[in-house]
């Protein structure tokens, strides 16, 4: 015998309970539109910066530089002068690349170290170095002259210094007072492995053949003079 079914269960008479609607989606999409807005802000920027840069590139001026050390006083030759590209800058006043055959051969009155950007205010015409005066080279050996304390434009006496087993005398038999020649430093070399430097020297038309004859033995020591408000 079948077991007879369940009536059915009736539904509540009372009014209809609505489920809420969910806010996610909502959320999700103001999510969405602030990503693409950062994106949007991203892209600006990237694109202002790029363009900062082209704009940095194209303001770049062709100038004069310094490709290796030069003393106060030693005539600039093509090789010390080279080109290099920087950007325009109202703080910096170097020569332009245009004036290049200009400062070739010029003076300048301070040392120039190499890398350094060449400005029209170190090539002063008349660096009263010696300019009118003839120029000899003399080497000397450590110690016969003042370690480390010459620069372009000091007065200097080069004397000539006895050979070996050599010692002047007057008439007297007194030591005499050694002969010297009046000068003015141009430029100083740096010292070699034995401490000898090679210096530049500025002397007058009728001691500039002397000095020469005196430096080619070797034989001459620097004394340098009282310097201006010394």
């Amino acid at each position: 015998m079948e077991t007879p079914a369940a009536p059915p269960v009736p539904r509540p008479a009372g009014p209809r309970t609505e489920l809420p609607i969910s806010t996610a989606a909502p959320v999700k999409k103001q999510r969405r539109y602030a990503a693409a807005a950062l994106s949007t802000v991203l892209a600006v920027a990237a694109a202002l910066g790029a363009a900062a840069a082209v704009s940095a590139v194209g303001d770049r001026t062709k100038v004069l530089a310094i490709a290796n050390d030069v003393p106060a006083g030693q005539p600039l030759t093509d090789a010390d002068v080279i080109v290099a590209e920087v950007s325009a800058d109202a703080a910096l006043t170097p020569m332009a690349a245009t004036d290049r055959s200009v400062v070739v051969g010029k003076r300048p009155a301070v040392d120039l170290r190499k890398g350094s950007l060449l400005v029209a205010a170190q090539l002063q015409p008349g660096t009263g170095l010696g300019d009118d005066k003839q120029q000899v080279g003399v080497q000397v050996k450590r110690g016969q002259a003042p370690a480390g304390s010459l620069v372009p434009g000091d007065k200097v006496l080069a004397v000539t210094v006895p050979g070996q087993g050599e010692q002047p005398t007057g008439k007297d038999g007194a030591e005499a007072p050694p002969t010297s020649v009046k000068a003015v430093v141009v430029s100083v070399s740096r010292p070699d492995a034995s401490g000898a430097v090679v210096v530049n020297l500025a002397a007058s038309s009728s001691d500039g053949p002397l000095l020469a004859t005196r430096a080619s033995s070797g034989r001459i020591a620097l004394v340098r003079d009282v310097r201006s408000g010394s």
